[in-house]
């Protein structure tokens, strides 16, 4: 008998197929017969070609841009693995109301429509103004001693970010860029990563908000200790993993991601937090992959490990470490970059410019 989150899923991943290789094909065409020698604008060829391969239709101007902060807590945090204590996530999110966060500055200079969306905020933030308000529960529970969610509440979750994908589709969205909010959820990334790519907490596990030396080796011996409890000697799913060692505001995101690769949406995928939800996704369906870019590196060893395992090369290494939707929406221009150079630049023919002879 198939779980709750088994059923919510089935029937949208039988709609996920890969991004079309003809109109990739198409794209790399039309970019051969560009004013410029042949593959001179490197990587920005590339994601115009997987752009259009996942629109299947012509660039329309202007583009739509959009990026969702998922905001929920950890039970996790009790067993002191964060610099900061539980009740930063509920300032933070009242801070992005606030447009105070580094997120609000560049969404605003870019032109990205910011979401913020409660899933499972420990704190009051009823009657918010601004607030996307879809909370689960109160946060995760510990996952030391319990999985993390429960059926229901992974159910839910996942949920959230399937309409908001949805929602976003209609609203003419066509760049997505997926960012977060939760004391703690490094140190849930770094288990999901442990449990999806075979890797030891020793090489998953960075400092996360700061952590001295001590502290980050606490850590480690946590995620070590959660992995093993809940797999040790198995082969779990990708929906085992993240209900087991996830948080709601990664099931969210994971919903998203697998929704907005049934909308034909390019999800531009911000730091560790948002891999690790990327990579559940590709888990969970596998032609979830074509659909993504990674926005940024960020210095959590283990968003390495999970680019890897995601076949990603990252748009910008900027040393950042923040969240919050911030490399993913840093990578935006310069796919908006890409868009305008296909559909603005002259052909040969066109400018009446020679082509190469050899």
């Amino acid at each position: 008998m198939n779980s709750p989150s088994v059923t919510t899923l089935t029937p949208l991943i039988r709609n996920i197929v890969p991004p079309s290789e003809e109109w990739r094909m198409r794209a790399r065409l039309h970019l051969d017969t560009l004013t410029k020698p042949l593959g001179s604008l490197g990587r920005l060829e590339d994601l115009a070609a997987q752009m259009l391969a996942i629109r299947q239709e012509e660039f329309a101007a202007p583009v739509g841009k959009a990026v969702y902060i998922f905001a929920a807590d950890h039970g996790i945090t009790a067993e002191g693995v964060s610099a900061y204590p539980r009740e930063v996530t509920y300032q933070m999110v009242l801070n992005f109301l606030k447009k105070g966060a580094a997120i609000n500055v560049l969404a605003r200079l870019h032109g990205v429509q910011l979401h913020v969306v409660d899933v499972g905020v420990d704190g009051d933030l009823h009657g918010a103004e601004g607030l996307v308000h879809r909370k689960v529960c109160q946060g995760s529970r510990n996952m030391l001693h319990e999985a993390a969610m429960t059926e229901e509440q992974l159910t839910r979750a996942l949920n959230v970010g399937i309409e908001l994908a949805g929602e976003a589709s209609s609203a003419g969205q066509m760049l997505i860029a997926i960012g977060e909010m939760g004391i703690g959820n490094t140190t849930s990334a770094s288990a999901i990563t442990c449990s999806l790519t075979g890797s030891p907490a020793s090489l998953a596990t960075g400092r996360g908000t700061g952590v001295g030396t001590e502290a980050h080796t606490h850590k480690t011996r946590i995620v070590q200790a959660v992995v093993d409890k809940h797999f040790r000697g198995a082969a779990p799913s990708g929906l085992d993993i993240l209900r087991c060692v996830g948080g709601l505001e990664i099931a969210a995101m994971t919903g998203m991601i697998l929704s907005a690769a049934r909308h034909k949406l390019i999800t531009v995928v911000d730091g560790f937090i948002s891999a690790a939800a990327a990579a559940l996704a590709v888990a969970i369906e596998p032609n979830v992959q074509g659909y993504l870019v990674a926005g940024h590196r960020s210095e959590e060893p283990g968003h390495q490990i999970l680019l890897d395992y995601l076949k990603l090369s990252p748009i910008l290494t900027l040393s950042m470490r923040l969240g919050e939707g911030t490399g993913a929406v840093l990578a935006m221009p310069i796919l908006e970059s890409a868009i305008c150079l296909y559909t603005q630049m002259a052909t040969f023919d066109s400018a009446g410019v020679s082509g190469a002879s050899a």
